[in-house]
């Protein structure tokens, strides 16, 4: 069976009853991610979102060395 990954931003206050609730939920599995792994995923997902703009031809890639300069 397919399943659906779901990133959420929760204030500290209601996440430890949140995860109570979503772990009481048969077949639903729910980890905790720090903010840097969190932080990490958004970034991926922007990456691989910008790498399908650029061969669809709708956004223009950098050139390496100008990547490489702002590193």
């Amino acid at each position: 069976t397919s399943c659906m990954k779901i990133l959420l931003d929760i204030p500290d206050n209601m996440a430890a009853s949140l995860m109570e609730v979503l772990k009481s939920i048969p077949r639903i599995k729910a980890h905790t991610l720090t903010d840097s792994k969190a932080q990490l995923m958004i970034e991926i997902r922007d990456a691989v979102e910008e790498m399908k703009l650029i061969r669809g031809g709708k956004k223009k890639a950098r050139n390496a060395k100008d990547f490489l300069n702002e590193l």
